[in-house]
Formats: structure tokens, sequence, C-alpha cells
């Protein structure tokens, strides 16, 4: 071998003595906030340099007395589970007389004990979420005490009054509120039925002048369109000429009359008289009920009655309510016959809100009772009596109809808008209820954000029942605790980005 070979042999062999020494003499697994997860066993966040043992728990010590503490989430619900070690070698577990506290935000202490379980000590109560507290152990062996204090903080935001004050964050505290129990049932806004009318010509003709047309306001009595009618005609002239012959009637029967009481005429030509003008009066009347039911104003009957200049075809189509022209079926110069819809004019100073109550809801539901119509496509909102509630159920919607009036002085409400209709069955007072708004996902839990200073952390509760406005906390929250009520959601998406690199 030479000495080039030589040299390179024992500079090789010098640098694994150097690597080896190194890997020798680093320091035990550390885990930083990179590191942190939320998985079998929790870590921490914030924790720098924290010593990690075998079970992959925090290790924490004094003199040759050591703990290995650990959040178990993979066997059940979280619970602490504890290893003990002397001189790194583990130690019964029932040779250990253990307690954890761990302080929250807002004062709350959580104390837990702890029993023997297999090789380990088990905590006798569940971690409620957020695990964000700091942790005092106290352990008791061999007659010493030795007492370990760490921190691990998840689910907090820190925001400044100034952050909060631009977020648009509003805070409110937790407290009593009244909540509505309501049931949801989908509804639409329609004509109101009493209000809605179909105008119809009732007399043959052709459309010589439309004067209205769709969304134009009329008013009852005006003229909307006006028509050519040899029906008509015929009507009006019958008219006319049994007003002629009621005439005649009445001058004959006056002169025999006369005749009859001067004993100059016989009783046979006054009866006949007296018979021609009953008749007469009663073709008169007829003919003029006729021309009435057709929608003639009696104004122009008197002057068809008394011979003045008018035209017999023509017939004005009038308006039979104020309202709003909101369908039209007639062009100038169309044919139109008798039963056809010319016109629906419909008054829109009031509406239905109409809606279907299947049966099972039916006892939940009654004439009178408080109702309130919500449109969110148009931001509209109001309240009412149930007005009608059908005495029938349908044989195939298993449902029975009903309605409400709504005012509609504006005109918000449109016919054919789909609305909810929420029907109040209760206004109940609860101790402690938050803003629906501030409640958000988190994880599995429904959590609201509780403020504490500068800091916001999340709050998993427990709920019941809600409404629009305000949910009630049965757990988790308790009254005069202040939480993001507004604009939460900023919360959490500043938390998202804090945990986007982390596991749960």
């Amino acid at each position: 071998m030479n000495i080039k070979q030589s040299s390179l042999i024992a500079a090789l062999f010098l640098i694994g003595v150097v690597l080896a020494a190194l890997i020798l003499t680093s320091e035990p697994h550390q885990v930083g906030e990179e590191e942190h997860g939320h998985g079998e066993y929790a870590g921490e966040e914030h924790a720098e340099h924290t010593t990690r043992g075998p079970h992959g728990g925090r290790l924490v010590s004094e003199d040759d007395f050591a703990l290995e503490v650990m959040i178990d989430e993979k066997s059940g619900p979280p619970r602490f589970r504890v290893y003990a070690y002397e001189d790194e070698k583990p130690l019964p577990p029932d040779r250990i007389t253990l307690s954890i506290e761990l302080h929250r935000l807002g004062g709350r202490i959580d104390r837990i004990p702890f029993r023997k379980e297999a090789d380990y000590l088990l905590g006798n109560a569940v971690i409620e979420e957020p695990h964000s507290f700091d942790v005092k152990v106290r352990a008791e062996y061999a007659g010493k005490s030795h007492d370990f204090a760490y921190s691990q903080v998840e689910g907090r935001v820190t925001l400044s009054p100034e952050s909060v004050r631009d977020a648009g964050i509003e805070v409110k505290a937790a407290g009593p509120s009244t909540i509505e129990t309501v049931l949801e049932l989908p509804g639409e806004i329609q004509f109101d039925q009493g209000r809605l009318a179909h105008v119809v010509p009732r007399v043959a003709g052709v459309a010589v002048e439309v004067r209205k047309h769709l969304g134009d306001a009329v008013r009852r009595g005006e003229v909307i369109a006006v028509l050519e009618s040899r029906e008509l005609a015929d009507l009006k002239s019958r008219y006319a000429t049994a007003v002629k012959r009621l005439a005649l009637a009445k001058s004959r029967f006056e002169r025999e009359d006369r005749l009859w009481r001067e004993k100059i005429s016989a009783e046979q030509d006054f009866l006949a008289a007296r018979t021609d003008l009953a008749e007469a009066e009663i073709a008169a009347t007829s003919a003029r009920q006729q021309l009435a039911a057709l929608g003639i104003i009696p104004a122009e009957i008197d002057r068809i009655g008394s011979g003045a200049s008018v035209s017999f075809a023509r017939y004005e189509l009038r308006a039979p309510l104020d309202g709003q022209v909101v369908e039209k079926h007639a062009v100038t110069g169309e044919a139109v016959h008798a039963d056809t819809t010319v016109f629906v004019i419909a008054d829109l100073s009031t509406v239905w809100g109409e809606f279907s109550v299947p049966a099972k809801y039916l006892n939940r539901v009654r004439v009178g009772q408080k109702v309130r119509i919500r449109a969110p496509a148009l931001n509209l909102e109001a309240e009412a009596p149930v007005d009608y509630l059908g005495p029938l159920v349908g044989s195939e919607t298993r449902a029975a109809p009903a309605h409400v009036h709504l005012p509609n002085p504006e005109g918000h409400w449109r016919a054919g808008l789909f609305v909810t209709v929420e029907v109040v069955q209760e206004e109940i007072t609860v101790p402690v209820a938050v803003a629906a708004e501030g409640v958000q996902a988190w994880r599995d839990s429904q959590v609201v954000f509780a403020r504490y200073g500068d800091q916001f952390e999340v709050r998993p509760l427990e709920l019941g029942r809600r409404d629009r406005g305000f949910v009630e906390v049965l757990k988790g929250l308790s009254a005069g605790e202040h939480y993001a009520a507004g604009n939460s959601f900023v919360l959490k998406a500043e938390l998202g980005k804090a945990e986007a690199t982390h596991e749960h």
C-alpha cells in the first residue's frame, strides 16, 4: 500500500469518528410549533425544545424522576395518560400519586385525578376542547413531591383592539334571551283572490279601442276598452222599442181609463188597455235589465230610452274595481267572444301569503296564530295572523291550504314570489344564549370565539333551542362571558391560517 492510499484511508476514518461523536452527543428529539399535532398524543403549540418520551408524550423530569405526559385521543374520548420513570426505567403506576390542574383562560381550573391502568396512570376526566391551557402537575413518589408546569396552546387568535375594530368584529356578552320556537313552511305570494277581477265583455264584438295596457293603474268604472257589438245593438234597439211601446200603452191606458170612468167606453176596452200597459212595462223593464246585466251604466240606458243620439253598437268595457292591469288579452281590431277574459285587474294593496300545512302539523297551526313571512331574495319580512286554514287535506299533497293577508301599499310583495312562512309556536326565555351568526364550525364542534383581553379562544358549545337571531347555550359558555358575535368568520379564517400546517 503506498503513502497516498494510506492517507486517504486515515482521512475517511477520521471523518467517521467525528460523525459518530456528533450523533452520540446530539440532544434528544425536539418538537417545535411546526411539529405540533392533535392526533393520538396531543402536543402543544409554541413549545420549543420539548423533550419526548418513549411513547411520544412530553417528558418532564426532576433529578432521577421523570413523567411522560400525553393526551390519548385514539383510545376514546381524550384523556391524560402518564408514564413514570426512575433512572430512565419504568415505574409501576401504583407507586405514584398524581394529579393535574388545567388553568384555562377566564379563570376556569379543571382538576384531574388519576387511576392505575396497565403500565400507566389514566386521567379520570375527559379533556374538553380546546386543549389549550397551563398545565400544573403534582406527583408523589417515595415520600417526595414533584411539581411540573408547562403550557400548550391551540384554538387561539391574538388581535389588538385596533385590529378587532378594523375587522368589524362585534363583541357581545352571553346572557338571557327570548328564543322563538317556529315551524318553517314553504309558501308563495299570490293575488288577493277577493280583490282580483277577470274582465269579460259578456257580449261578442270587435275591439275598436284598447285604452289600458299591462301595468296601468285603473279606477273603478273607468272605460278600459271599447267594442262594437251587433248583439248589443239589437238589445239596445229592443229596449228603445220597448220604451216607446210603453209610452204608447201608457197613453192608451190613461185615455181608456178616463173614458171608462165617464161611462163612455166599455170596461172591456179599459181592461185590455191595462193589460197592454202591464205587458209593455214588463218588456221595458226586461230590456233595461238585460242592458244593465251587460254593464251598461244607468245614465247611458236612460239616454237610449229618451231617444238621444247614441251608438247602439258601442260597448264600453269598464273596470270593476280599483287596481292594476296584470293581464291583457285584446288588441285593436280583434274579435272578442262573450266569455273571453280581456283583462285581469288586481288590487295590489293587499296580497295573500299562501302555504300548505302538512297533516302532521295541523294541530300546531290555527286561525289567528301569528306567522312571519320572509322573502330572503328581496330582504322582505312581515308578520300577519293566519286568515284561513282549509278544512280539507289534499289527497295528493296530504296538506291543508292556508293563507294570510299581507298589506302591500308600496307593492313590494309580488305575486309568484317564493317565501318562507314561520309559524311561531312559543316564546321562551333561556338563561344563556349567543347570537346565531357568532357560532362557527370548528373541527367536529359548534363553537364561539370567547374573548379574554387581546385573545380569542374557541369555546365548543352544547346548543339547545334556536331561532334566526339567537341560540341557546346548554354548556360551554357562561352568562356574562364575552364572545365574537359579528364577523366571527374573520377569527375562524385567522385560526385556519395558523393551523394550515397542522393535522387534527
